[in-house]
């Protein structure tokens, strides 16, 4: 099922395999939520077990949608078919609007053993998704961090009141921020009406307009509610909050191609297999 306005969801992340047998916690991808207009699938990865990640994800390509990768802890190299390569740490984030088609790959490593983080994918319209492909890096210095004596927020895309995280997305303008609260603080933000917006919880539990919530939970507020309004409990809470502009468009998707029609798939897979997934010489590549 879809989210569709005037329901509030709580969805609790269901464990699966992904790649070449990671263990992530899901949300958003799920039977529950399959899609979320422009949001497609978010994965968490949360483990102190190599055996969990240990594999990673072999190459593999995508066409159509942006994947946000953000590590918490641990380490995320990756390379790709046109020669690009990265070694995310911890704080970092890579935004990869893969477009027309990126074939790449990314291999999970415990630090002081642990590894967290998470990948969000963010659809792309019709107008877009055969453009260029391209990146944005960043390392956890880039991004700003607002203190406050009840909670902290790291802004990684978009921004809060007067302060701006340096991936932008000027297709969805969407917003992606990490919130800490303090024991049994309260944290209050509003978002464009026109907006979908969600929180994860991935550390601690809470409330949500009064209703219990658990760590590795989803929610979804009223669609005409613009408001999401959470409280912490005594032992505090992390999470992650992101709002962007729903595309309204058809959504075509097989693995790792979102297109907006069966065609269009096909296509992209004849593409992969004749090796002209990949049409750029290089890809446009940008951050610190």
């Amino acid at each position: 099922m879809n989210a569709s306005a005037n329901t509030v969801y709580q969805i609790p992340a269901i464990e699966t395999r992904e790649g070449a047998g990671v263990t992530v916690y899901r949300t958003i991808g799920t039977p529950q939520l399959r899609n979320f207009d422009p949001f497609l699938l978010l994965d968490h990865i949360d483990s102190d077990n190599p055996k969990n990640y240990i594999a990673g994800f072999p190459s593999h390509p995508h066409r159509g949608f942006t994947t946000l990768t953000y590590i918490l802890d641990g380490q995320m190299t990756h390379q790709d078919s046109l020669g690009n390569s990265g070694d995310l740490g911890p704080g970092s984030v890579q935004w990869m609007k893969a477009a027309s088609g990126v074939i790449h790959s990314e291999m999970p490593k415990q630090k002081d053993g642990l590894l967290r983080g998470f990948q969000l994918w963010v659809n792309l319209p019709a107008a877009h998704k055969m453009d260029r492909p391209e990146y944005q890096e960043y390392a956890a210095s880039a991004f700003p961090v607002i203190r406050t004596p009840t909670y902290t927020i790291k802004v990684l895309v978009g921004s809060y009141d007067d302060t701006t995280g340096p991936i932008k997305d000027n297709i969805t303008s969407m917003s992606f921020l990490d919130v800490q609260l303090r024991p049994r603080a309260r944290f209050q933000i509003t978002s464009p009406v026109t907006h979908n917006r969600f929180l994860y919880l991935f550390e601690g539990d809470g409330t949500f307009e009064g209703d219990s919530v658990a760590s590795h939970s989803l929610i979804i507020p009223d669609a005409d509610d613009n408001l999401v309004d959470f409280t912490a409990s005594e032992q505090g809470a992390r999470f992650l909050i992101a709002h962007a502009q729903p595309i309204n468009e058809p959504i075509a998707r097989q693995g790792p191609f979102v297109m907006n029609s069966r065609a269009e798939i096909e296509q992209a897979a004849r593409d992969y297999q004749s090796n002209q997934l990949v049409r750029e010489a290089a890809l446009h590549r940008h951050g610190k």
